[in-house]
């Protein structure tokens, strides 16, 4: 008997019910293998997670050698040296201040971490009325409860609104969809001062943080803001006593050609979220990077009220370890960014294809934009799924990209994001725009089809 809803037979229980899954096996460089040897370009690293490139042994063995010499220990009792080697290494790369890292297993449990921390911070100054959290929209930053509350994704938060906790949204720096198209120097979105406007709103006293992706990850699809954007931030900011959370668990790690994105604006966040890169998707890591100036603070009831099980894990941290030591000794990062400018280069001339309205992003960071009106922007009607249709038609071509859907207005909008590991080739960024060009016109004549 055939399963009901279409979903796979097995006894996985899959993301979708709607689909089936390719069994990979193999994975080398930018490339994956399914069982029946299909090659599959992976050209968004998964998650945005594979900067590495998949197959790296080095890593591989580092995760071997430390499970046999002890691969768990209670992170609330004991430490280990990968855990102290990585934090000294994430010292050194982090802007500013950001010296001690708080490891965890998830970008969803940084970010909840981070929120926790702010309120705990202000309640330890003896300012327990700041509990607010604002954020941007569009924007993403997480599954869990807070994180999901803080995520500007409508269709996430269907079944769990009774659950999730009231967040202020702040306008995104998306020029693309802005009415000044990014042009006005004054625009309240564009600039910036947006974001003073609702702080005096909901009362300085009542806002602890400001929760925000420093480049536009899927939400966005890579938009980027003004160079003085994260400056002017920064001042409101320090104005109103707000904590500034930079959460680069996916533009962290290199991805925009610097250790994070903030560093592109010359401003340094309060708090600062990593995952998916941090060790290039060999293990599940993030962390929550803290200065010592708020950390001193949380010592009031010695230390931050927050533990998991998988926190500060021996095995995780050697994986990131020896992660973010190639990413050093290889030089992947200045590889991301020079790189990355081919990448932008190449791709930015997808913007001519039929369906195409925008392309954009930095670094190893590109989101494609689709619309069914260049002028006007107008997207795609939602009931054609074109982001979906494109995505399957793409696999079958043996490119693997990203998709979201709904920026334009909550629920129309479609996009793909391309992020591939950072070791790419100049041909196979060529093989990546052709492979695009193919998949798009077939989906152009499927939603022909359709209407």
């Amino acid at each position: 008997m055939n399963p009901p809803y279409g979903y796979p037979r097995g006894d996985v229980f899959y993301r979708s019910l709607s689909r089936k899954f390719p069994k990979i096996v193999r994975g080398e460089g930018c490339w994956l293998y399914d069982e029946a040897g299909k090659a599959y370009l992976d050209a968004c690293g998964g998650a945005y997670v594979a900067n590495l490139g998949h197959g790296v042994t080095e890593i591989a063995q580092a995760i071997g050698e430390q499970a046999a010499k002890v691969a768990y220990v209670n992170g609330t009792q004991f430490t280990s040296e990968p855990v102290e080697a990585l934090a000294r290494e994430l010292a050194e790369l982090s802007p500013g201040d950001l010296k001690k890292s708080y490891f965890l297993s998830s970008g969803s449990e940084a970010v909840e971490a981070a929120l926790k921390f702010a309120r705990q911070y202000w309640v330890e100054k003896g300012k327990p009325s700041k509990h607010k959290i604002l954020t941007q929209t569009p924007g993403y930053h997480g599954n869990t409860l807070l994180a999901l509350s803080a995520s500007a994704r409508g269709k996430y938060k269907t079944y769990y609104k009774p659950w999730l906790v009231d967040v202020g949204m702040v306008p995104a720096p998306y020029a693309y969809r802005c009415a000044c198209r990014g042009d006005s120097k004054d625009c309240p979105s564009c600039s910036g001062s947006v974001l003073e406007e609702i702080i005096l709103r909901e009362g300085p006293a009542n806002v602890a943080a400001f929760v925000m992706e420093p480049v536009g990850g899927s939400s966005t699809g890579g938009s980027v803001p003004r160079p003085d954007y994260w400056k002017r931030v920064r001042e409101i900011c320090d104005r109103h006593e707000v904590l500034l959370i930079a959460d680069e668990v996916l533009t962290g790690a290199g991805r925009t050609g610097k250790w994070c994105a903030m560093e592109h604006f010359g401003a340094v966040p309060d708090l600062m979220t990593l995952g998916k890169g941090l060790s290039g998707g060999y293990v599940p890591i993030s962390a929550l990077v803290a200065p010592e100036r708020l950390i001193d603070v949380l010592a009031k009831s010695d230390g931050l009220m927050h533990a998991q099980t998988f926190s500060h894990t021996p095995t995780l941290c050697a994986a990131g370890l020896a992660a973010v030591r190639r990413l050093r000794s290889q030089r992947l990062i200045e590889r991301a960014r020079d790189t990355g400018k081919i990448l932008q280069d190449r791709l930015s001339a997808l913007a001519s294809l039929h369906g195409v309205g925008d392309v954009r992003g930095i670094g190893m960071l590109l989101g494609v934009e689709f619309v069914r009106d260049k002028d006007s922007r107008a997207p795609f009607p939602r009931s054609l799924k074109m982001a979906e249709t494109f995505v399957a038609h793409a696999l079958e071509e043996g490119l693997v990209v990203w998709p979201n859907t709904g920026q334009a207005d909550g629920e129309n909008g479609d996009l793909v994001m391309i992020a591939p590991p950072f070791t790419i080739s100049k041909d196979e960024i060529e093989q990546i725009a052709l492979k695009f060009e193919r998949a798009l016109e077939r989906t152009i004549r499927t939603l022909t089809a359709k209407t």
